[in-house]
């Protein structure tokens, strides 16, 4: 591993997870972070209960969010569910729980959705392109993965304009077959066209440089199908030092995010 000439500095053929932050690194320069996302962005745990079915329930203490707040030091707001895809966040979920309120709006928003669109839902939602988004008028976006994935980024961004996005992929599965394997892989290319199709985006590329998700991990920070506490602490030492990698090597887009949500204009 190559040292740091200075911790500030970003390093010539540095990768993003090559040197992990412990103090929350550059991510602390915001103050509010909001996660959209699913189970796995929820702190989701799995319990046998007294009839032998399994329960899913949300802790979101235990959330990768809020770790990265407590780490971080600045406030994270939960805006994710076990189960959820962009389809419905969009469609019901978002307006119900008041999510689009001005009162919530953050400075910056990790979007982690894509695993329950592409692997679990019934019907699975047709992917699309970045041609199904409309720039001028979302609620003209197609129904379509990429559509409603765009539309969360544009209601965001209708609250909080200069706001900056990091969009996840989904880790590349060791045991993966078939056609898990070419979803994955699919949803790592479509986050990547939607975070250069849209500015202020930025991805968390776990597909290409992630841990890999194998059965030794499941096994050191899984419970079930989801993780442990110490799984999604794991999760949020790699997010944070993935988005202070991506401050460092790219200083001026953050220079002025101080004045995101002030109303004050930048120079």
């Amino acid at each position: 591993m190559k040292k740091r000439a200075s911790p500030f500095m970003k390093i010539e053929g540095e990768k993003p997870l090559e040197n992990l932050v412990s103090d929350g690194g550059f991510c602390g320069i915001f103050r509010t972070v909001a996660c959209v996302g699913d189970s796995l962005a929820s702190g989701e745990f799995e319990k046998k209960k007294p009839d032998g079915t399994t329960g899913f329930y949300d802790f979101f203490d235990y959330s990768w969010g809020q770790y990265m707040a407590r780490m971080g030091g600045f406030k994270c707001i939960n805006m994710s569910r076990g189960g959820m895809t962009a389809r419905e966040y969009i469609e019901s979920f978002a307006e119900a729980k008041g999510y689009y309120s001005p009162d919530l709006k953050a400075q910056a928003y990790i979007v982690a959705l894509g695993v329950n669109d592409f692997l679990y839902s019934k019907p699975l939602i047709e992917v699309g392109s970045t041609d199904d988004i409309c720039r001028e008028d979302y609620t003209k976006n197609a129904k379509t993965f990429m559509g409603y994935y765009g539309q969360i980024i544009q209601r965001y961004k209708e609250i909080q304009p200069d706001a900056k996005f990091f969009l996840v992929t989904m880790p590349f599965y060791s045991n993966a077959w078939g056609d898990i394997a070419e979803k994955t892989e699919l949803h790592h290319r479509v986050i990547l066209e939607l975070a250069e199709f849209f500015d202020n985006c930025y991805v968390i590329d776990l597909y290409e440089h992630g841990p890999v998700y194998s059965p030794e991990m499941r096994k050191t920070f899984g419970l079930g199908g989801h993780l442990a506490p110490t799984g999604y602490m794991f999760f949020a030492k790699l997010f944070l030092s993935y988005i202070d990698y991506i401050i460092r090597h790219n200083p001026d887009d953050f220079k002025q995010v101080g004045f995101i949500g002030t109303g004050l204009k930048k120079l």
